[in-house]
């Protein structure tokens, strides 16, 4: 016989919003030449229900009592990118903070599977102790508006479901108790004398995951996929989309940017109104202080042109930006471990949204990259047109879009029509210091169509790219 091992069975009770509870078992591995992962083969989600209450404010709503709200975990409720890549690698030193990076970095790019990526992680926390990983997440906040949300919806009487491939089950019923949600659904861990054996099993690990798990909450529920609402932000959940007649994105990839419904990216409150119905007032002549100095420090490194032609030259300037670039990366690293460093700090706090401030923000160091490689690769002035219309047409573009935005695109949900004219007429203006009007037209154009397309690529490292190498081309 093997070792002990204690299997944990996620029970739901019914009744009026109870507290997901929990049974421990204890069962032994039986050995065969090699450890039987009991976990993934024997551990599965009940779904045995809670009682239906009706809905608090029906009429008001105009929704039916019974639907689903589903809402993908990380990246939705919780930072993006904070549970492995930070707070478990502090356990396993920098080689293993190196090694989740780069596997994280492979999924991204479609190299490979989540599946795949999930277990390798995984394998890298072998012997760490269980419960010091299962504890982990109480260090990492929730996104700004995570709990007005369930309350919200908890009082108007919706159902509510946690579904994560990336979390342990353990860790997603202790938020969705928290949250008072229904249902909560994650990873499968193997366990063995109180330790991580590296594997890992589970429902939401396969293709196709979620969607059997969210197949059989409707079905337990009656509700069909009209009564279904998702909430997600990346393409691990698009096999749930076609159980779900509206779909959120919320600070979605370049996937789900093109497949959502709707698409926001400020505080989760924000999917309130496509959800029940009410209509929140929504501001488009006031900026945030916070979002003004943002955009004063995009909108302002238009400017470096000119210390590159006048005083420094491309070199030196390109060779500053890499290095404030690493001292950011550096000091990112820092302040999502809790250690603040002097300005770089300070200035990520005064210039980052709401939801970056629990986050890595690399949305700066892909602008950096994308001047710094433009002034090393670019002759002039084709250099100087590239860092334009990045600086000024995705400057304003954001701008106008945040002021008179009406007319989402078609193709890409987060960006509107008008603050992509406005971008195009301000890059189109400032490109003409440098070229005629004709590769100053092109070169706008290029960016901003670059800039409303969804891709992969962060759009600070592709619009300058794109606009420089097209006049590279036609020169």
């Amino acid at each position: 016989m093997g070792a002990t091992k204690a299997l944990t069975f996620p029970i739901e009770i019914a009744g009026s919003k109870p507290p997901i509870m929990s049974m421990k078992l204890a069962c032994h591995n039986v050995s065969f030449g090699m450890l039987f992962p009991i976990s993934s083969s024997i551990k599965t989600r009940s779904i045995m229900g809670r009682g239906k209450s009706p809905m608090a404010d029906g009429k008001k709503t105009g929704h039916r009592t019974d639907r689903l709200v589903v809402f993908d975990v990380e990246g939705v409720l919780i930072p993006k990118n904070r549970y492995l890549p930070f707070e478990a690698s502090r356990k396993i030193g920098f080689r293993g903070i190196i090694k989740i990076i780069a596997l994280g970095f492979l999924y991204e790019i479609g190299l490979l599977s989540l599946e795949s990526a999930l277990k390798r992680i995984f394998a890298l926390l072998k012997g760490l102790e269980a419960e010091e990983i299962l504890k982990l997440h109480k260090r990492i906040p929730l996104i700004p508006g995570t709990e007005e949300v369930f309350k919200n919806l908890n009082d108007k009487g919706y159902r509510t479901a946690l579904i994560s491939s990336g979390l342990p089950t353990q860790v997603v019923e202790d938020l969705a108790t928290r949250l008072q949600a229904d249902y909560a659904y994650g990873l499968e861990l193997e366990i063995v004398d109180e330790r991580l054996t590296g594997a890992i099993g589970g429902d939401v690990l396969r293709s196709g995951g979620k969607a059997a798990v969210l197949q059989r909450i409707l079905e337990k529920e009656d509700l069909a996929p009209q009564d279904c609402v998702v909430v997600t932000d990346d393409r691990n959940n698009l096999s749930m989309f076609p159980l779900c007649s509206l779909r959120i994105g919320y600070s979605p990839d370049f996937v789900l940017t093109a497949k959502s419904d709707f698409v926001t990216k400020g505080a989760l409150t924000e999917i309130l109104p496509y959800i029940t119905g009410e209509n929140q007032p929504r501001s488009h002549s006031v900026m945030s202080r916070i979002r003004g100095l943002r955009e004063a420090i995009h909108i302002g490194s238009f400017l470096l042109t000119f210390v590159c032609i006048y005083l420094l030259g491309n070199t030196i300037v390109a060779s500053l930006i890499l290095a404030i670039a690493v001292l950011y990366a550096l000091s990112e690293v820092a302040r999502v471990r809790g250690i603040n460093i002097p300005i770089l700090s300070s200035i990520t706090w005064k210039a980052a949204n709401k939801t970056e401030l629990y986050e890595f923000a690399s949305a700066p160091i892909h602008f950096a990259l994308g001047i710094a490689i433009s002034l090393l690769i670019f002759p002039a002035p084709i250099r100087y047109v590239a860092i334009t219309t990045l600086t000024l047409g995705d400057g304003f573009a954001h701008i106008f879009g945040m002021k008179l935005g009406r007319t989402p695109l078609p193709f890409n949900k987060g960006k509107n029509l008008e603050g992509t004219f406005f971008g195009f007429l301000f890059a189109f203006l400032g490109a003409m210091i440098f070229v005629d009007p004709t590769r100053a037209l092109i070169a706008a154009a290029v960016g901003m169509l670059v800039e409303s397309l969804p891709l992969p690529l962060n759009d600070n490292l592709t619009m300058p790219l794109a606009s420089g190498l097209t006049l590279l081309l036609m020169s």
